[in-house]
């Protein structure tokens, strides 16, 4: 179970950065099925995804050292998004490994969340192989990525 004080601090951490998005009621799904079937509208974060919430939680998060280190992760899109516009928000340094094959209107939002605070390296053909590269180049910095993050459903729970 996660503790409640955890919940609070990510909901203070998150406090006007993230919307708080509404269910809505799908008809063609809740007919199929025979009940009421609700979606979150996470496409009206700024990111377009609900990964802002655990990619700002936890940048805010890190310790002093791992802020002047900067952050690294690998990710074919809202991932990095999320932590491109994280880390221009806390002014911290980042470098999102995407592989060649992104969009490249991905890879554009990317850089414009990100500003001055976010370098973009395009390595690979797939993300296995951007992975490996930020895995390498991560020997100096400090790794994000949300899913080794303990407890990261707290961040959808509001």
């Amino acid at each position: 179970m996660i503790p409640i004080d955890e919940i609070k601090k990510a909901i203070s951490n998150l406090n006007n950065i993230i919307l708080s998005t509404p269910l809505n009621l799908i008809d063609s799904y809740s007919n199929k099925y025979s009940s009421n079937v609700y979606v979150k509208r996470e496409d009206l974060q700024i990111t377009r995804s609900f990964k802002i919430r655990g990619s700002y939680n936890k940048i805010f998060s890190l310790n002093n050292e791992e802020k002047k280190r900067g952050v690294v992760c690998s990710s074919a899109g809202n991932h990095a998004q999320g932590v491109s516009f994280s880390c221009n928000k806390l002014k911290i340094n980042g470098t999102i490994f995407m592989p060649n094959t992104t969009p490249t209107i991905k890879v554009n939002k990317v850089k414009e969340f990100g500003g001055k605070y976010i370098k973009v390296k395009l390595v690979g053909d797939s993300y296995d192989d951007c992975y490996k590269d930020a895995i390498e180049y991560n020997r100096l910095h400090v790794y994000t990525n949300w899913w080794w993050w303990t407890n990261i459903w707290i961040y959808f729970c509001f």
